[in-house]
């Protein structure tokens, strides 16, 4: 993955790796011994074009080091199977995951790259089997490729909306017990979760994280401590850019994201919830 150092706007990501994770994260680099808390997730947990993203401030606000292990266009996938990021989580006082959309996983139906996890591979045949009448050359990115498909056919769609829902439940449980209970769940969103597991194919694709509902996180919430649903105020969500730091092309892309107030609320939200949580800590059985 490409990780830009934005020096004609002032921005340097000083990206960094971890231990033998081939995986590029967000700097400057923290030391993984003694007290800190873990941060999980995709591009908002990493802050692209936020100076300071929530982790950050939250280290500001706390005292505590934080270690932002997030990524752009994350899925799960991209940590579950990242034995270095398992074993921080693991070690950490207290991990933050982030809900990651649905889409950006291998499941029975497509599997995608290992690390940039928003870049489709390929179909498997049961996949091609029910869209027989698709060309999934066409497709280079998972997005891109849901969109064309559930155009083609909204009910041979849905079929695939399910198995997505599924295997993120199932991925995403079997990440929490692997790095243990001491664990925030955050949602940090423009919109609220969906409250029916199947919402309209057409708003799902329109809406971060993808395919993800209510009822999908609540099915977590036996192996965290606590779920936190950040949905800042209008006045900080997509389309305010102020105090972003981008060079003028990438002006769309950063109109889309959550912006630099948005994370300041993500930060005030988390606070108190990892306050308790940490006071709260309890020793893993051995």
């Amino acid at each position: 993955m490409k990780h830009e150092t934005l020096c004609e706007v002032g921005l340097s990501y000083a990206p960094c790796q971890y231990g033998t994770s081939r995986l590029f994260f967000r700097g400057p680099r923290q030391r993984l011994d003694g007290r800190y808390i873990a941060f999980v997730g995709g591009t908002e947990t990493y802050g692209k074009f936020i100076d300071k993203p929530f982790p950050t401030l939250i280290e500001a606000e706390t005292g505590e080091r934080c270690v932002n292990f997030g990524c752009v266009n994350a899925g799960i996938d991209a940590f579950f199977y990242d034995d270095t990021v398992r074993t921080a989580c693991r070690d950490a006082r207290l991990t933050v995951v982030q809900v990651m959309g649905a889409q950006n996983m291998s499941n029975r139906f497509y599997s995608v790259h290992p690390r940039r996890n928003d870049r489709f591979l390929k179909p498997s045949t049961v996949l091609r089997a029910i869209y027989d009448d698709v060309d999934f050359a066409d497709f280079s990115f998972t997005r891109h490729m849901l969109g064309a498909l559930m155009k083609r056919s909204p009910e041979r769609f849905e079929i695939m909306c399910n198995e997505l829902r599924d295997a993120w439940v199932a991925r995403m449980t079997s990440y929490l017990k692997e790095i243990g209970p001491n664990t925030l769940l955050l949602w940090f969103a423009d919109h609220d979760p969906h409250e029916s597991i199947g919402a309209e194919p057409i708003m799902e694709l329109q809406s971060n994280p993808l395919f993800v509902s209510r009822p999908m996180i609540e099915a977590l919430r036996p192996h965290v401590r606590d779920i936190v649903e950040v949905v800042p105020l209008p006045t900080a969500t997509r389309g305010i850019t102020e105090g972003m730091i981008f060079p003028a092309h990438e002006a769309g892309a950063a109109a889309e994201m959550l912006g630099v107030r948005a994370h300041a609320e993500a930060a005030k939200a988390l606070c108190a919830p990892i306050a308790s949580a940490l006071l709260r800590h309890i020793k893993r059985p051995a």
